[in-house]
């Protein structure tokens, strides 16, 4: 499942949004019938995340963490506390609740991201969603385009056995 792109739209007077039909048709034919919405944990954005997909993160973190450990159960909890199930109406639309509009700075005028497995929603007037195009292209390739660097500093990285 894989969702692509950018759609602008906007909330209604009650917080209710329309996911964008191509989104819909991206859940609808991976059989998903739920979503789960969490703010998210670095950006002024809402996430929007199938529920296999939430599952599957749940499970990848709860691995990771001691059950035993006081700040590992601190992390968990705080992670799955601030979600909200989500279901489309016959209409395939949602409810934003009032306080996750509040965390995320949203007003009327949202912007849905298509960001592979998930969906995020921003305040449309947001400016830090992107980076420049200059920062794009000096970020990707410094990430992508010298091969012997992310080589060098996989070996860097790599402990001795």
């Amino acid at each position: 499942m894989r969702f692509l792109g950018s759609t602008e739209a906007k909330t209604d007077a009650k917080g209710r949004a329309f996911l964008p039909a191509a989104f819909r048709k991206v859940l609808s034919s991976s059989g998903e019938e739920s979503l789960i919405m969490r703010k998210d944990v670095y950006q002024p954005c809402l996430v929007l995340y199938p529920e296999s997909v939430w599952n599957g993160m749940l499970d990848n973190l709860r691995s990771r963490l001691n059950r035993w450990n006081k700040r590992d159960q601190t992390v968990y909890r705080q992670f799955v506390s601030d979600v909200e199930a989500i279901t489309l109406d016959g209409n395939g639309r949602f409810l934003i609740p009032k306080r996750y509009l509040e965390m995320a700075n949203i007003d009327q005028q949202i912007k849905f991201i298509g960001m592979d497995d998930c969906i995020e929603i921003w305040n449309n007037d947001a400016q830090n969603a992107f980076m420049s195009p200059e920062d794009f292209s000096k970020a990707l390739e410094e990430l992508m385009g010298n091969d012997d660097a992310a080589n060098n500093s996989k070996e860097e990285s790599t402990p001795l056995l």
